[in-house]
């Protein structure tokens, strides 16, 4: 097993950067937009741009979940091991709010489906955007596009596309690993 950094810490932080400032053309002061990351490895993601925003950008009241799409998955009954679940923390009403999905990777697509899903337990958005570090854009098994991407990566089947977060893993870095 062979591995390629794509994007290494300097070149994360950023993408960072510009993916918040594109956040704030389109959402000015998120007074009625919510940031949702996508349990488990889009939390930190979501988390990360949650402190550009509040600091670095003086966002005032910007509100941020965690959703969990465990039990909402189309294979989640496929395994031979019982599944945890991780913890959906929406303290706020998303009625009528425009909602950022935030995840690390767009592979398939049926994540971003489970959480459509998923989020309805919360309200009906008026709209639903979807913010990714990367766009794995040629795996797709749904029509489902990002609205903001990080980086586009044309990756094949055979190959798995790793981000490492310093919250979780002790960096920050994006692999290509060829299993």
């Amino acid at each position: 097993m062979s591995q390629k950094v794509l994007l290494n810490s300097k070149e994360v932080n950023i993408i960072l950067h510009r993916l918040a400032c594109q956040l704030i053309e389109n959402h000015d002061d998120f007074s009625e937009t919510v940031l949702i990351g996508i349990q488990p490895r889009g939390k930190y993601l979501a988390n990360r741009l949650a402190e550009m925003l509040t600091k670095d950008h003086k966002i005032k009241d910007l509100q941020l979940g965690h959703l969990d799409i465990t039990f909402f998955r189309d294979d989640f009954r496929r395994g031979d091991k019982p599944l945890e679940a991780n913890t959906t923390e929406i303290d706020f009403i998303v009625e009528g709010k425009n909602v950022v999905f935030i995840d690390d990777v767009l592979y398939t697509g049926r994540s971003i489906r489970s959480a459509l899903t998923a989020i309805q337990s919360f309200g009906r958005p008026n709209n639903i955007e979807l913010l990714t570090l990367i766009d794995r854009r040629f795996s797709r098994h749904l029509p489902i596009q990002p609205t903001y991407k990080g980086r586009q990566v044309d990756a094949i089947e055979e190959q798995k596309v790793k981000v490492h977060w310093v919250e979780n893993d002790g960096e920050d870095v994006v692999y290509l690993i060829d299993k």
